[in-house]
């Protein structure tokens, strides 16, 4: 490849949901996951955008999810 086609992979910045704008995530030297939210927000937009398949059965997740989205 050539090195112009290496910088535009390079330069070009993966299509996000609106409410994660921002978010980075960056592995120290250390091998520690470094990132620009904190992990309860990161939990509570995957607790109501994302299905959990394990849990989608249960009879009480709509309970859940709607005490969530209260707060």
């Amino acid at each position: 490849m050539s090195k112009k086609k290496e910088d535009k992979k390079k330069d070009k910045k993966p299509s996000v949901n609106p409410k994660l704008e921002g978010f980075d995530v960056k592995i120290d030297s250390f091998g520690e996951i470094q990132t620009s939210f904190d992990i309860d927000r990161i939990n509570q937009f995957l607790n109501k955008e994302v299905e959990d398949k394990k849990l989608k059965d249960r009879d009480d997740l709509k309970d859940i999810k709607k005490k969530d989205e209260e707060e």
